[in-house]
């Protein structure tokens, strides 16, 4: 079966920017927006994890979508992130999502409902219904509760939308198991500090919180390994941001690091909502160096061919 739509690169999951006083600054989204887009970013999702979807009304979600709809004019492709505990609130977005013409959606489980299988993939294909767009699923079972096992990914191949899939459970056996018996779900790496792992098993895709303020880092491992098939260079390229993923991944204030990452090197973007708080200072200048160091090595190596 031909996926109806190919993701291939690297997939930002576009920040929030906030004002003082909370509200969305739209005016710092609009930069953002054209900062990832000079960078060469292959796509944008909004209402993702990254972009604190949780800490939004749905009436702020779809403006922000719609607004970068708006911005992007078709210069690379949408995604919609639909994530919400209440189905009907999942299925409004993905209505929306596709009246604003948005190219894809973004389909996680939902949280603390712990759905079966069954239960879960009955969900999707609800979401699905709504809008009739190519659909990226999202398996984050330490955020959600649930994986998106073998019965459920049966289920929801009742419909040809579903033809990616974002993978961020950590499991290195889950990429084996996608890889050889999911062939016709396009594999996306969704845990950063895994992303050489899961190139190396032919994913193409990568959704990439931290390409919000290092986009040329991120595509220079996505080129390397993908475009290039040059893994020695992959591995040298994964080396140097691999300090960085571990602060992202293993340090328990992703959102935090990814703002702070965002304002130091220029970007204007406010602190995170609550209940979440902005970095202090000793975790803001460890992050500060991890990028200084990351930054020069990978331009070594791009420097070097």
């Amino acid at each position: 079966m031909n996926p109806i739509m190919i993701f291939d690169g690297v997939y930002t999951p576009v920040i929030t920017p906030y004002k003082a006083d909370m509200e969305i600054d739209f005016e710092a989204l609009e930069s953002m927006v054209e900062h990832l887009i000079a960078a060469g970013v292959h796509g944008i999702i909004s209402g993702g994890s990254t972009g604190e979807y949780y800490a939004q009304s749905m009436e702020e979600r779809m403006e922000c979508a719609r607004f970068i709809r708006e911005r992007t004019q078709g210069r690379l492709p949408l995604i919609v992130g639909t994530g919400a505990i209440r189905q009907q609130d999942s299925v409004a977005v993905a209505a929306a999502a596709r009246e604003m013409g948005a190219d894809a959606l973004l389909i996680a489980s939902p949280p603390y409902a712990v759905p079966t299988e069954r239960e879960n993939a009955l969900n999707a294909l609800a979401i699905d219904r709504a809008a009739d767009l190519p659909v990226m699923l999202y398996n984050y079972p330490g955020r959600m509760g649930v994986n998106m096992g073998e019965e459920f990914l049966d289920r929801v191949a009742r419909s040809r939308n579903f033809c990616a899939i974002k993978e961020s459970s950590g499991d290195i056996n889950r990429v084996h198991v996608l890889a050889r018996d999911y062939p016709h779900i396009q594999l996306g790496c969704g845990m950063d500090d895994q992303a050489l792992e899961f190139f190396a098993w032919g994913a193409r895709s990568w959704v990439a919180g931290g390409s919000n303020f290092l986009p040329d880092e991120h595509i220079a491992l996505y080129r390397a390994c993908v475009v290039e098939g040059d893994f020695d260079k992959g591995r040298r390229i994964m080396c140097a941001l691999m300090p960085l993923m571990r602060v992202l991944e293993q340090g328990g204030k992703f959102i935090q690091c990814i703002k702070h990452g965002c304002e130091f090197l220029g970007l204007s973007v406010g602190p995170p909502r609550p209940p979440l708080k902005a970095l202090n200072k000793d975790d803001k200048r460890q992050l500060e160096q991890v990028v200084r160091v990351l930054r020069t090595t990978v331009a070594q190596i791009e420097a070097e061919g």
